[in-house]
């Protein structure tokens, strides 16, 4: 059975982007952590396992990923930048209080405006932020 790493190893391929032991590396990463790491969590985590790793590589990797369409960028804050391995459409939520990202599922097909009438829309994201279901659980029973 063929995993999502698999298919995304395959899709380099067909783009004949070069498999690098780092760029597999981090490919994996991001297949077995679907919390939308930012590429210093990346680098942190990895760099214990593969000390030859630079900040640099995760960046770079990162940059060819994303525009070889394997992997979304994912800005809800600013000064934040997070990756996401699933690229199909979804919305994200983050918790104001643990900072972790969720997915949720959207009908994109229906946000649509009238005042975009004649625009060519690349891209569309949504981005809610507020409290999680734990964080809230955690929060009542403080009190």
């Amino acid at each position: 059975m063929e995993t999502y790493y698999d298919i995304l190893v395959d899709e380099l391929k067909n783009k004949n982007l070069r498999l690098s032991a780092h760029r597999l590396k981090i490919l994996q990463y991001l297949c077995e952590n679907l919390n939308h790491p930012t590429a210093d969590q990346i680098y942190v985590h990895l760099q214990q396992d593969v000390p030859t790793l630079s900040k640099t590589t995760i960046y770079n990797t990162l940059h060819v990923l994303h525009q070889a369409g394997l992997v979304r960028v994912v800005n809800i804050e600013d000064n934040e930048t997070r990756y996401d391995i699933i690229i199909e459409s979804h919305g994200h939520f983050k918790c104001e209080k643990c900072g972790s990202i969720f997915n949720f599922k959207v009908d994109f097909d229906v946000l649509k405006t009238k005042d975009l009438s004649g625009f060519k829309v690349k891209d569309k994201d949504v981005y809610f932020k507020g409290v999680c279901k734990k964080c809230l659980l955690n929060i009542e029973s403080e009190n």
